[in-house]
């Protein structure tokens, strides 16, 4: 089967900075699910395994636009440091900020006294991406996958 809209593959990857090492792999664990065609997985990267099947192996590059996005000048906020639960801040570094929309990735930039200013960009915007893919598995998903807009059962949600 080939993957289309509505299709679930699980795959392993490898993804790096064009020309760098690698950033994150999923080898050693179990591959990633998703529900194809449900903005599951970065635009570029979906479109690259398109019309692929279970066993495809491939390497593709992706600009940023069709990754994370461009990095976005002044996206920047100021959060009062309680909001940090105590954890070491040092500049440089990402931590994962509770929100309203929800758990979000943020790089600090600076830690003063009683506030920390963040990057609110994904930490990887800007960024064009290299990706090593191993197609594992590919099937028709279920009527609730669909409805439900995620893969469910191995490698996927569970409810």
């Amino acid at each position: 089967m080939n993957i289309e809209k509505d299709s679930v593959v699980r795959f392993h990857y490898t993804v790096s900075e064009q020309g760098q090492e690698s950033l994150e792999s999923s080898e050693g664990r179990e591959p990633l699910a998703i529900l194809f065609g449900h903005g599951n997985i970065i635009p570029g990267l979906e479109k690259a395994m398109e019309g692929k099947s279970a066993g495809d192996k491939f390497e593709v590059d992706v600009p940023a636009a069709e990754a994370y996005g461009e990095l976005r000048e002044g996206l920047t906020q100021r959060i009062p440091k309680k909001h940090f639960e105590g954890q070491p801040l040092k500049a440089g570094m990402q931590v994962i900020l509770n929100t309203n929309f929800g758990p979000r990735a943020v790089t600090i930039q600076k830690v003063g006294m009683s506030v920390v200013d963040v990057d609110l960009n994904h930490p990887m915007a800007g960024k064009d991406l290299h990706f090593a893919i191993e197609i594992v598995e590919v099937r028709e998903a279920s009527a609730e996958e669909i409805e439900h807009g995620h893969v469910h059962g191995e490698g996927g949600h569970h409810h």
